[in-house]
């Protein structure tokens, strides 16, 4: 008892709390960020009310040396890993002390985006070098490079179910479909200009870029000959797209300081833009931002120019949470599959991990 009341009077202002392994004086990398506010806030991530199995309501994880580009959970939500300028996969325990167990090294330029495999047994990378890599999880080897693109590699998307595909999105004016069995591309979709973004449908039968003609254009895998969809509407770069769990709508996320939600159903009016979302920034860094949904499609996320974290409700389109502690541009921000949890990476070279409530 004397412990806690002690803890809950230190919780003024901004602790630090230094996690050390095998009880020795050694300083390891992740550290342990606790900030107290006004319950009444919604712009601080930490409440009195814990709401998730993390160690404490904020952490931090920090190691890796250049500006962290992608962060993501595994399916369970027991692992992340995150990809960065330095050229490094960093894999990560979500609970307990947060440690950094494995580092994945081969990619000879800044890795842009990550994706686990259904499984969380394998992890797909795409680079700055012009590559997309597959890497084993458990033995923390490259298993398969492809070489197919000719320019800076932007974005990947595993599909949700069926044969094991990936797509990507390069600055070559390309999207490409990959069977991770085949040596080569089984879909190639061609653009006018370079393609920033790109994910699967649901159903895992369509493929979605954005780039930067501003434009949204959805393709059946089956027949690239002509788009299926033409969404129009942003007026910069589309720098980050996610299908919602149930797959009716779509979140795309633009340099024009715009997050829009599209209604991606077949027999969907014309208007296909249902909801426009505003606050997070876009400065003259021009990162591309991704975007993302939480597990249940109540909610979406991004990164900002101006270091925050915002959360939308999306059938009011009102910002819940306004959320600070990055200190550079925050590229990418994820829900945890089964808590209550949210973790972003930035240009400060740190990941957060800290709760929301439910």
């Amino acid at each position: 008892m004397e412990g806690n009341k002690k803890r809950q009077a230190d919780n003024r202002g901004l602790i630090v709390v230094d996690n050390n392994s095998n009880n020795n004086s050694k300083k390891v990398k992740n550290e342990l960020a606790l900030r107290q506010t006004d319950s009444t806030s919604k712009e601080i991530i930490l409440g009195t009310e814990r709401t998730s199995k993390l160690k404490s309501p904020i952490m931090q994880l920090s190691g890796h040396k250049g500006e962290v580009f992608t962060v993501k959970f595994n399916s369970t939500g027991t692992a992340i890993a995150s990809g960065s300028f330095d050229k490094e996969i960093f894999l990560w325990g979500v609970y307990e002390d947060c440690i950094n167990y494995q580092v994945l090294k081969g990619h000879k330029g800044s890795v842009t985006e990550l994706h686990w495999d259904r499984d969380g047994e394998q992890l797909y990378s795409v680079c700055t070098d012009k590559s997309v890599g597959i890497w084993d999880v458990k033995e923390g080897r490259l298993i398969k490079r492809i070489r197919e693109h000719h320019a800076f590699v932007n974005s990947c998307c595993p599909v949700r179910r069926g044969p094991p595909l990936v797509a990507t999105a390069s600055d070559d004016c390309s999207a490409r479909v990959f069977d991770t069995r085949k040596r080569h591309s089984v879909q190639t979709f061609q653009h006018k200009y370079p393609v920033t973004a790109v994910c699967f449908s649901d159903a895992s039968d369509q493929v979605i870029t954005g780039g930067i003609d501003n434009v949204v254009r959805v393709y059946d895998i089956r027949n690239n000959e002509s788009e299926l969809m033409i969404l129009q509407g942003h007026s910069d770069t589309v720098t980050g797209l996610s299908v919602s769990p149930d797959g009716s709508h779509l979140l795309s996320n633009s340099m024009d300081n715009t997050l829009k939600v599209w209604d991606i159903r077949p027999f969907a009016p014309n208007n296909r833009c249902v909801k426009s979302l505003i606050g997070a920034q876009h400065g003259i860094d021009k990162n591309l931002l991704k975007c993302a949904w939480s597990p249940d499609g109540s909610k979406v996320t991004a990164g900002s120019s101006d270091s925050l974290v915002y959360v939308w409700d999306v059938s009011s389109g009102k910002i819940l949470y306004r959320l600070p502690g990055h200190t550079g541009v925050v590229n990418q921000v994820e829900f945890h599959p089964n808590e209550p949890i949210i973790a972003s990476c930035s240009a400060d070279k740190t990941i957060f991990l800290g709760e929301i409530k439910p």
